[in-house]
């Protein structure tokens, strides 16, 4: 007897669009998920379990619009080197609903932020993390558990996010040459991880001091 598999009825990730066409509001919503996405390349290089994904069109059904956080983090999912890259992030193809969706707040997000927050709640991503770099008398980052089916809010900076092994906060530091607050990956120990450029430059000194130019090099 010949069995039916629902799932070969749906479409393949590469047949999707890849997001959903909207321009970010601004460099920031670029900029910060760039700054996760290659501190976490750096501290899980050997890692062949995890993605994630920028501004990105994650597909819940194939009957409806993506959903496009700025940025978005899965895990136990397979980690792609060749040419053939994710297009798209296709659940029912992934078997794995992002861990965690980062929402960086724009000067146009009106009712955006409450619509993803009560959709994320209801895939079940279990962390949903905002940072609206625009507050100045409230807590500028946000981070939500999923408990109980509803969202609640964690207190702390950088705030321990167990089922990642991984911490996220947010402190003044330079990248791309830029000084401002900036959103990092921490350690248990509640240490930040080193961003690719201060690798670079931490490596450099080292070569200095055993008297060799890294500019030679």
């Amino acid at each position: 007897m010949l069995k039916y598999n629902p799932l070969s009825c749906l479409p393949f990730s590469e047949e999707l669009p890849d997001s959903d066409d909207i321009p970010v509001d601004n460099e920031l919503q670029s900029l910060i998920p760039n700054l996760l996405n290659t501190t976490l390349a750096m501290a899980w290089s050997e890692r062949m379990d995890w993605f994630f994904g920028v501004d990105m069109g994650v597909y819940y059904d194939p009957e409806l619009p993506p959903i496009v956080p700025d940025a978005f983090l899965s895990l136990e999912v397979e980690r792609y080197f060749d040419e053939n890259l994710r297009l798209s992030y296709a659940i029912w193809e992934e078997e794995q609903v992002p861990i965690l969706a980062l929402k960086i707040v724009s000067q146009t997000y009106r009712g955006e932020y409450y619509s993803k927050k009560d959709k994320y709640a209801s895939l079940g991503v279990l962390y949903y993390v905002v940072y609206n770099p625009g507050r100045r008398r409230k807590a500028r980052l946000e981070v939500y558990k999923l408990v109980n089916g509803e969202y609640q809010l964690l207190a702390g900076n950088p705030i321990w996010l167990p089922e990642v092994g991984l911490g996220i906060g947010m402190e003044r530091g330079t990248y791309q040459n830029i000084p401002r607050e900036w959103l990092y990956w921490y350690n248990e120990q509640g240490k930040r991880l080193l961003t690719p450029e201060e690798r670079a430059a931490k490596l450099a000194e080292k070569l200095r001091d055993l008297g060799v130019d890294p500019d030679s090099l």
